[in-house]
Parts: C-alpha cells; sequence; structure tokens
C-alpha cells in the first residue's frame, strides 16, 4: 500500500503548464505571466489634479511663507524636525499665511479629459477637476474644502504647498520600468498596470485543460428518470465543479457508454484536447479491469491501494506520446472528490503556476468524537468556525463522528473544511487539536 505522500510526489511530477497564449488581459485573471512587460510612456503622461478644486501657484495663498513661518518658529536645532513636518501636507495645512488672504479671479475651467492647454497668470486661479491636466505654471491644487468655492473669484482659507494636491508625470511609472514581471499571478492591481500602460493584450500561461468522464452501466444523466438498478451521474457534474474551482478549463464529457473500443475512442478524443482526463468509475469491480483493456495500448496506468480513507482504491498513468496524465476514480462521489482535492488540486494549481498548490491547514479543537481507520490516513469532512471570545478554531467533523459512515454524500454541501487524521491515529476526543485543511474561506 502506498502512503499519501509517496502517491502526491507521484502525480505532482506530472504537473506541466501548457504552452502559453496571448489573451486579452480582461480574461488573464487568476493566470500566471509568460512576458515581462514594461512601460512605453510616463505614468501618467502630464501633470494632473489629484482633487477637485482650483490650480493655483503655491505663493499666491501663502504656501510658501506658511512653511517658511512654520520653520522660524521651530528654531534653530530643531530645523530637521521642522522640514519633516514641513513635507506633511495635513500638518501645514494647519498653519495659516501670516498675513491676510485675499482672494483670486478664476479665470477659467478645465474638466478631466481636457485637451485644450491653459495658461495660468500670477495671482490667478483655475477650477480643476480630477484628473484634469494642470494649467502651466500652476504647481498645486486648492481643495474646495479649503476655500470659498466661488466661482468668479475664490477665497483660500488655507494655504497648500508647492506640489500639494498635484500627480505629477511619471509619479506612478516612468518609462522602461516594468509593470508585471513573468511568474506573476495576475491579479486586479495587474490587469490595472497593464491597462495603464496600453496594453490589451498579453502573455500568459493558460488554464490547464480538463475532461471529465464517467464509466459505468449503471448510470443515467440527470435529464433521464433512472430504471431499477440505475443511478445518476453525479460525479462527472461535481468533479467538472471541482475542476473549474481549482482554476482548470473543464469539458465534461459525461457518460462514456458502449463497449470497450468506443469508450476507447472517447477516450483518444480527449487526449487531443486536455492536458488532464478523469475517469470516475474505473476503479474498484469490473470496471477497474475494462478500463485498463481499454487503456492498455495508450500508455501505463497504475492503479494501487494508497493508505488514506475514503478514497484508497485509485488509478493514475500517462497516455499517449503527450504523457497526458490520467487519474481512475472511484464511483462513490464522497471518496472521488476528497482524491480530486488531495491529489489532482495540486496538479491543476501547480499547472497554473501557483507557489503554494496545497490549500491553507490550520489547527483547530474538535467539537465532537472522531474515528479512523488504523495505518491510513483519515479525510474527514467537517464544519470549521470560530469562537468568538478567544478566536480559537473550532472544527465539527459531519462524517466519520460517532460511527456515521465516511462515505455517504449527504451533509456534503454544509463542509467548508476537512479534517486530516495521522495514519497513527484512530480516535479523536472531544478538546483534541487536530488539523483542518480549508475548502473554502467561509470560516
Amino acid at each position: 500500500m502506498r502512503s499519501v505522500d509517496q502517491q502526491l510526489a507521484l502525480v505532482t511530477q506530472a504537473a506541466v503548464s501548457p504552452e502559453p497564449v496571448r489573451i486579452a488581459i480582461a480574461d488573464a485573471m487568476g493566470l500566471m505571466c509568460a512576458e515581462e512587460v514594461q512601460a512605453a510612456k510616463a505614468l501618467p503622461g502630464f501633470a494632473q489634479a489629484a482633487i477637485d478644486g482650483y490650480a493655483v501657484r503655491a505663493v499666491d495663498v501663502g504656501g510658501e511663507r506658511s512653511l517658511h513661518h512654520q520653520q522660524r518658529r521651530r528654531g534653530e536645532g530643531d530645523g530637521d524636525a521642522a522640514r519633516n513636518n514641513g513635507d506633511t501636507q495635513e500638518r501645514s495645512s494647519r498653519q495659516h499665511a501670516a498675513a491676510p488672504q485675499k482672494s483670486l479671479p478664476v479665470v477659467g475651467e478645465v474638466p478631466a479629459g481636457s485637451q485644450q492647454p491653459l495658461r495660468l497668470q500670477p495671482k490667478q486661479a483655475v477650477r480643476v477637476h480630477t484628473g484634469a491636466p494642470l494649467p502651466t505654471l500652476a504647481d498645486a491644487v486648492l481643495p474646495l474644502e479649503w476655500s470659498d468655492r466661488g466661482q468668479k473669484r475664490v477665497m483660500p482659507t488655507r494655504p497648500v504647498r508647492s506640489g500639494a494636491f498635484v500627480r505629477r508625470a511619471g509619479d506612478d511609472i516612468q518609462p522602461g520600468d516594468v509593470a508585471v514581471t513573468p511568474g506573476s499571478v495576475l491579479g486586479p492591481a495587474h490587469i490595472g498596470l497593464l491597462a495603464a500602460v496600453g496594453r490589451s493584450k498579453v502573455l500568459v500561461y493558460p488554464r490547464p485543460r480538463m475532461s471529465v468522464l464517467s464509466v459505468g452501466s449503471e448510470l443515467v444523466d440527470i435529464d433521464r428518470e433512472p430504471g431499477l438498478g440505475q443511478v445518476f451521474d453525479v460525479n462527472s457534474y461535481a468533479l467538472a465543479a471541482a475542476g473549474r474551482e481549482a482554476g482548470a478549463d473543464v469539458h465534461r464529457v459525461g457518460i462514456a457508454a458502449g463497449e470497450p473500443r468506443r469508450i476507447r475512442e472517447i477516450i483518444e478524443g480527449q487526449m487531443l484536447r486536455s492536458e488532464i482526463i478523469v475517469v470516475s468509475g474505473a476503479v474498484g469491480g469490473s470496471g477497474n479491469e475494462n478500463i485498463r483493456k481499454v487503456l492498455a495500448d495508450l500508455g501505463e496506468i497504475d492503479t494501487t491501494r494508497v493508505a488514506m480513507h475514503p478514497g484508497s482504491v485509485q488509478g493514475f498513468g500517462l497516455l499517449g506520446d503527450e504523457r497526458i496524465p490520467v487519474f481512475l476514480l472511484p464511483s462513490n462521489p464522497v471518496s472521488s472528490l476528497v482524491i480530486f482535492e488531495i491529489f489532482i488540486r495540486p496538479v491543476i494549481r501547480l499547472a497554473l503556476g501557483k507557489r503554494h498548490a496545497a490549500r491553507r491547514v490550520v489547527r483547530a479543537r474538535a467539537l465532537n468524537p472522531l474515528e479512523s481507520r488504523p495505518g491510513r490516513r483519515g479525510y474527514i469532512r467537517a464544519r470549521l468556525m470560530r469562537d468568538a471570545e478567544t478566536q480559537d478554531y473550532l472544527v465539527e467533523g459531519l462524517g466519520g463522528a460517532s460511527g456515521a459512515p465516511a462515505h455517504l454524500l449527504a451533509g456534503l454541501g454544509d463542509a467548508n473544511a476537512m479534517i486530516r487524521i495521522p495514519e497513527d491515529v484512530t480516535h479523536i476526543r472531544p478538546g483534541d487539536v487536530v488539523e483542518v485543511i480549508f475548502l473554502s474561506q467561509t470560516a
């Protein structure tokens, strides 16, 4: 019997990222960047207002005199602190000009997106909106809140320093700066940077393509009424959903029925469109033997027992010249989903370029007694929560608790975690600390 760690090492060696493709940045969220993206131009490309207000010369609203007055009051020996405080707009804004302020004529208005150049003369103001290009000679923006909001003339109520509330050209990015590095997993900020430097497309490693199919003469699709001895095909739907959640581009084949030759043709067709193939109902009983015969000429499939429960019996191999990873799973939905979580999901995450293929693991206090099989690593679906007072993690086992069967599907939807029980532990008592794998971030 192979250990979980041995099986995991075997399957993760097969994780290979697909060849990079160039796609629209709107579709690149969550994918790994395959190129270095440099800025060709400065960002922003021009000096612009960072807030609604009035474009002014700081000297015309007492800004420079206010700073000089503040430094004189600090005295010699405290010059560094004065200069540091003078650089803080909030502090300097509370220092009013020594002389009474005079109103300035408002000689124009510049909206965001304006392409009309405007030149500011001494002792004038121009009404500007956030993002508007700054008029020539203006070196600051007086916020609306720091004025009487006049339309023809404006009276400053506070001084502003030179450069205040202005985004200078190149403040964000200079020409030649690297906006996105290869190997970055693109998030919202990366997508924004790509748009900011004018890139509509980016080279990425695409989502690995995964095909999911079920085999078994007892299976019917959910749009049919099952007869005596028949059951709905649960696994192809559940596993396809798990693949999409992990980040794969999933094709649900559904039920592969018919003679072994027909099943082989279906699998061969999926080998042309997939980086990963998952076949449920392919291990245990006669299903294992039939699938091994079907796949004998396509590659080597290793069917083995892994020291875990549920999901001990499983298969893995590489098919065709491209050595496509194929996973053979049992027909039981809970067992299949556990195997997917422990072995297939890491392969998908590694193919996506994720640095951490495994989910987060925390330690929590068990709320109810649990049982596990000796010599096997137990995976028990659970509900993870936090103590309102101590913020400690608490976990309630939903399967394998008080003798409850671990293979039943009922209650699986309530689980947001899995308890991981070591091979040498068979009993968990209330209050014991256990390892818990996050399945969602709702806890």
